[in-house]
């Protein structure tokens, strides 16, 4: 099976989903010839031509409109918003249009269409262009929140969001895009909506999270191995609709939990996590539910030190995993 790094995961979703449906098409700012600022569009436009590929004025609330429109017309559009950050002024649009069109056209009218927008820090992003807002949209019925960490969910994820016939939120953390590496299959798949996995078993203590911090987390439950900690990785792959099965199911397990995430510690999508284990979970626990998330200052530093004060890490997730095996 060939390596892929993520971004190249997500280019060759989007060509493939192209090749197989005339109704897709992408649509944001200089997408085109300059392939996006990640260069995740890059060559689509040489494939498909302008018409399909398409360079929109810099303005996110008119890019999310059109697909708006274009969806509920048979289209299915993948709108790029250059950074998650920038996707703010589109929320009116997002909010009281496409998560409830379904709902007021008293199911007439779905809208068939995909946001990307790369999230996240730690590549001296600084404070316009890493932050990590997914909490503000999981508050939004009629919408789905998918942030996959992988290379093959990367793909599996997003031609399953192409194909969905609802508005996907669909995030990438820009710290993945070249440092991740995985196995994808050539042929067509998809990775359902909803669906967590545990990435890594283990008998001590629950790691439930999402995006780049799987991988920290990964990378702290090996450390912690040495030491006699048995660490479970779950990558929720889905913020909306959570698959709350998955997460008990490995908590009654292991009788601890710790929530990891990136966003501000305070209104972030682990406080939903922490409560619906504390609820539905608590007589198998052995120790108090944990969150562990960056401090509540607006995100993010841009000079190296700070950077790294705000982000979270494999060592401080190891540190917190081994307070809370000790309880």
């Amino acid at each position: 099976m060939p390596q892929k790094l993520v971004i190249e995961a997500i280019n060759d979703a989007l060509r493939e989903e192209m090749r197989r449906d005339e109704t897709v098409f992408c649509i944001g700012q200089d997408i085109g010839a300059g392939g996006g600022v990640f260069l995740v569009t890059q060559g689509l436009q040489n494939e498909f031509g302008p018409d399909r590929v398409i360079d929109s004025p810099l303005a996110e609330s008119a890019i999310i409109g059109v697909s708006i429109g274009a969806a509920a017309n048979g289209m299915r559009p993948v709108a790029e918003m250059q950074f998650f950050d920038y996707i703010l002024p589109a929320m009116e649009q997002i909010a009281n249009e496409a998560a409830k069109m379904r709902w007021r056209s008293f199911n007439t009218w779905g809208v068939p269409m995909v946001m990307r927008a790369p999230t996240g820090g730690g590549v001296t992003g600084g404070i316009y262009h890493s932050q990590s807002l997914e909490a503000m949209f999981t508050n939004i019925p009629g919408l789905k929140v998918v942030l996959p960490a992988t290379p093959y969910d990367a793909k599996g994820l997003l031609k399953a969001a192409i194909r969905d016939p609802d508005p996907v939120l669909y995030l990438e953390h820009k710290k993945t895009y070249r440092s991740i590496r995985g196995e994808v299959p050539d042929g067509d798949y998809v990775v359902p909506i909803g669906k967590a996995e545990v990435k890594r078993t283990g008998n001590n203590l629950t790691i439930v999270t999402w995006g780049l911090m799987v991988h920290y987390a990964l990378d702290a439950a090996a450390q912690l191995e040495q030491e006699g900690i048995s660490i479970e990785v779950v990558d929720l792959r889905t913020l909306l609709p959570v698959d709350n099965e998955t997460i008990l199911e490995s908590v009654k397990k292991t009788g601890k939990a710790l929530v990891v995430y990136e966003a501000n510690r305070t209104g972030g999508f682990g406080g939903e996590i922490a409560s619906t284990i504390a609820e539905f979970a608590f007589e198998h626990l052995d120790g108090p539910v944990t969150r562990l998330a960056s401090p509540d200052i607006p995100a993010m530093p841009w000079n190296h030190p700070q950077e790294a004060f705000f982000m979270l890490s494999p060592e401080k997730i190891a540190a917190a995993a081994r307070k809370l095996a000790a309880y």
